[in-house]
């Protein structure tokens, strides 16, 4: 079994150095790159944490650029993506970065599924500045997404607890809208989903939500153990991928929690690389 990190972002060498530049016109991009706890990565930095891990091994990276509002950048990104999943075709597959704005989104992600990508995201709702709930503004990202069969990873939070750069008005309600209005797209609610899992007990949920799943990228930040035990007791191990959100996070901030977790082998292989494989397969 491969395991695979879902969530993890690289930023091409020239923004790295220049980012408060980049940070004058992207106020999204500027409000987590003056974080305390922001840190950068280049592709290499990625496939060098994949390869000296010793706890649990990583055999792959989902990564993805920073999903700028200017769909300039985000085909800057991309074009960086695109080159490293090439330079690196056994430990990286990548991701696409749009914003949903207009039509262009629709045609980068044709342009970067062609050239290898298989996947769309991480977006993020209020730091680009779309509206979940609106189909019309959404519906060339979805549109594109639907007849490619990618998957469609968004950023979450929880809507309760401390605050952190990043955590936005985006509510759980706002993303129950658009998994209603897009049950043919398979998509990942990022950080547990900002706890909609949680709502999977209700019956009407758990069939809407039968094509979404829930990465676990800054767990040590936001939850404990019982994270997993609770996605366990509703029946949801097989929609869990693995998600560090590095560089934030190394991944060997996750061990002690999945150690914790009281999960058995099984459970763990399919939050570890199982379900991304399986959601991963169609695209590739």
């Amino acid at each position: 079994m491969a395991n695979i990190d879902f969530h993890v972002h690289i930023t091409p060498p020239e923004i790295i150095a220049n980012w408060q530049k980049y940070a004058e016109k992207e106020p999204y991009f500027s409000l987590l790159s003056n974080s305390k706890r922001n840190k950068f990565a280049t592709a290499e930095d990625v496939v060098c944490a994949l390869e000296k891990e010793e706890t649990v091994v990583f055999d792959r990276a989902v990564v993805f650029g920073f999903a700028f509002r200017d769909m300039g950048l985000c085909r800057y990104v991309n074009d960086y993506v695109i080159e490293k999943a090439g330079e690196y075709p056994e430990k990286l597959t990548g991701f696409i970065s749009v914003s949903p704005h207009g039509s262009e989104g629709a045609r980068e992600i044709e342009r970067c599924y062609r050239a290898g990508l298989r996947g769309v995201g991480e977006l993020f709702p209020a730091g680009q500045g779309f509206d979940l709930e609106n189909e019309k503004e959404t519906a060339a990202v979805t549109g594109a997404c639907g007849e490619l069969g990618l998957p469609l990873l968004l950023h979450a939070n929880e809507p309760v607890g401390h605050y952190y750069p990043g955590k936005t008005d985006v509510t759980l309600r706002q993303l129950e809208t658009f998994v209603t209005n897009n049950p043919h797209l398979n998509i990942v609610l990022a950080h547990w989903g900002g706890g909609l899992l949680f709502y999977e007990t209700m019956s009407e949920i758990r069939e809407k939500f039968r094509n979404v799943y829930y990465d676990t990228a800054a767990t040590p930040f936001l939850y404990d153990a019982r994270i997993y035990r609770a996605a366990k007791a509703l029946g949801l191990c097989e929609k869990i991928l693995f998600g560090s959100d590095f560089p934030l996070l190394p991944h060997s901030r996750y061990f002690d929690g999945l150690e914790e977790s009281g999960l058995c082998d099984k459970e763990k292989r399919l939050i570890l690389g199982e379900n991304a494989q399986k959601l991963l397969l169609p695209c590739v």
